[in-house]
């Protein structure tokens, strides 16, 4: 509630131009039988002071009242006692403002009062002709002017225009939330917002009972880890800002976990293994490592299946792309590494029943993903060959390793076995590197490392079955020992790339080589195999602490470690064709010049013309 008083003090000069257009009004309204207000000028030499003051309304008596039946209005002497003394002039409008923008709707009237100090025809501020006046006055009179309705709180409908309020109102992330908007329309009618027409949502949001088909992914994206949108391609969520962090949140986080709870496994070996013990470890390093372990599994885990119960289609879109089906076995394998990396302080030993419980999503997995392999299709092996296809393969042995440490036999060798016989198959696809196969980006080179993984833990897990580190356990890890070293002395090909989640990928490999050479060392116990072992989990772990102090700065300082999650937010259909010529020069690469030229020498206006200019390649056009 504002008041704004405002003095005008004004020079004698101008009164008297002023003073014959008055009289005009105020003999038109004698005419008229109104009583006229006169206004007396007086002279003065004193300079004229501010033009403008503001007052609160609290300082004045009976501002924005209600006058009931019969009641006079009181107004306030304008005389300002802060202007000098020698002022005597002053005329002052006052306007009162509202005290609701919903109350008195029916005083529609705008009250301006013009009161000057000795001013005839008024009496206490009001004028005689009111005082004296027989007419019957009305019940209640309003001194404020009502606003509109929903000038301030947005109910109008000038607020649908505002872009700001578009923004927040945005219905492109609806195709992707679990309860498709319709929890916010509840909440909308219970404020007594109107509710949006049903076609509008439906015109937003797409068929959500059909998962995409694996060719989309193929036609849409591509890169080896099928992450870039093709020039031609469109998707459903803007592109222009930053979409909602649950949707920029991908399976691929669990690699986080991976690595830093291997790490709670190496440093137990390390106080509990006999070629180790001249280091004189102790065991409460394992303990913090393993209760950070489980408090980061916990809260990675919390974020994403937050994700599935808010976002459940983003998560589906992951779940049928074909290369990041294979993170879907990262939590799995988390959850076994705090098994195996356990405390003795905590537990000495594990139920049995709890092997079966990790292993079961492990074989229902791995009978859609390796039935796909086999069976051929889109999702053949050597189409979908890939690094991070490790991923499915590694877990067995993992499996078999704790299995093996509770003293089962049947599950572990089972596991091993089909662990096995797929690791060789994927290892001679992805050594040869078919043609058809694209060559990894720089930004995906140190997936490379992910050849180490699956044979350094084989070669535990063999140990544990067989109960001792014999010949078949050496084998694996000399395998692994190799592959670790030619990695490792190519030196430029790890550098020179920006960083990402994928870099995660060179910690769990690392320490399970170095965990594997502490297993042989315990065998083979001598200076070489010892010096090797302590080299190998230092450097595991200087990677693994400087990969988690650059993932907390980029994700929490640069907030970069996150982006726009391209691969979930291709279309469910093939973009029109004219709509390609307008991408691909959106684009500006050159590597589509070809594509446009060709489409220009096709395109003369025909339809038929166009379409056969698209699908024409550049070679053939010329």
């Amino acid at each position: 509630m504002v008041l704004m008083h405002i003095s005008f003090h004004i020079s004698p000069g101008l009164i008297r131009l002023g003073l014959v257009f008055f009289q005009k009004i105020f003999q038109g309204a004698m005419d008229h039988g109104e009583n006229p207000v006169s206004i007396e000028l007086q002279e003065y030499a004193e300079p004229v002071p501010q033009l403008l003051k503001l007052i609160s309304s609290n300082e004045v008596a009976g501002f924005d009242s209600i006058m009931q039946e019969g009641e006079t209005p009181v107004f306030p002497n304008p005389t300002n006692s802060s202007q000098p003394n020698g002022h005597q002039r002053k005329i002052s409008i006052s306007i009162s403002m509202p005290s609701s923008p919903t109350g008195a709707t029916s005083a529609g009237t705008k009250n301006v009062l013009f009161v000057q100090d000795n001013a005839k025809g008024f009496k206490n501020g009001v004028p005689e002709s009111c005082v004296g006046s027989k007419a019957k006055p009305k019940g209640v009179k309003f001194l404020s002017q009502p606003m509109p309705k929903g000038s301030v709180f947005g109910e109008g409908a000038n607020m649908n225009q505002n872009p700001n309020v578009k923004k927040f109102k945005d219905k492109r992330f609806d195709s992707f939330k679990t309860w498709s908007g319709k929890l916010e329309r509840q909440l909308t009618n219970l404020r007594g917002r109107q509710q949006e027409s049903e076609s509008e949502d439906d015109s937003v949001r797409p068929s959500e009972n059909e998962a995409l088909p694996v060719d989309r992914y193929f036609d849409a994206l591509e890169g080896p880890e099928l992450e870039t949108l093709r020039a031609s391609e469109e998707i459903v969520l803007p592109d222009d800002k930053t979409w909602p962090f649950l949707l920029r949140y991908p399976i691929s986080s669990f690699g986080i976990c991976l690595g830093v709870s291997s790490q709670a496994i190496m440093w137990k070996t390390l106080a509990t293994a006999t070629s180790t013990n001249f280091l004189h470890i102790s065991l409460t390093v394992n303990l913090i490592l393993w209760w950070i372990s489980v408090a980061l599994v916990g809260i990675v885990a919390s974020i994403y299946l937050t994700k599935v119960v808010l976002y459940f289609e983003a998560v589906r879109r992951e779940y049928y792309h074909p290369i990041r089906v294979n993170f879907f076995f990262a939590p799995w394998i988390s959850l076994l590494f705090l098994a195996i990396g356990v405390p003795p302080s905590v537990a000495s030993s594990l139920p049995v029943a709890l092997w079966y419980v990790l292993m079961t999503p492990f074989l229902c997995l791995e009978l859609k993903i390796y039935g796909q392999w086999m069976s051929g299709g889109q999702r053949r092996l050597s189409k979908v060959a890939n690094p991070s296809n490790h991923l499915s393969v590694v877990g067995n042995f993992v499996g078999a390793l704790l299995g093996a440490s509770m003293g089962l036999k049947e599950g572990p060798i089972f596991f091993f076995a089909v662990g096995l016989a797929h690791y060789t198959v994927l290892f001679v696809t992805l050594y040869q590197r078919l043609p058809t196969n694209e060559t990894l980006p720089k930004e995906l080179h140190p997936v490379f490392f992910l050849f180490v993984a699956a044979p350094s833990v084989a070669s535990m897990a063999w140990a544990n079955i067989q109960g001792s580190f014999d010949y078949g356990s050496r084998i694996a890890y000399f395998i692994a020992l190799f592959l670790y070293f030619s990695l490792a002395v190519r030196i430029n090909f790890f550098r020179g790339f920006k960083f990402s989640l994928a870099w995660w990928a060179y910690t769990f490999p690392m320490t399970g080589a170095a965990i594997a050479t502490m297993r042989y060392s315990s065998a083979v116990t001598n200076v070489v195999t010892q010096t090797l072992s302590v080299i190998l989990s230092v450097v595991a772990t200087l990677t693994v602490t400087a990969l988690l102090v650059t993932t907390i700065l980029h994700a929490f300082v640069q907030r970069d470690l996150f982006p726009n999650d391209i691969a979930i937010a291709i279309s469910d259909r093939k973009p029109k064709s004219h709509r390609r010529w307008f991408n691909l020069i959106r684009h500006g690469s050159s590597e589509h010049n070809a594509d446009i030229d060709t489409f220009l020498k096709f395109a003369n206006g025909d339809t038929k013309d166009i379409e056969a200019g698209l699908k024409i390649s550049s070679a053939e056009a010329k």
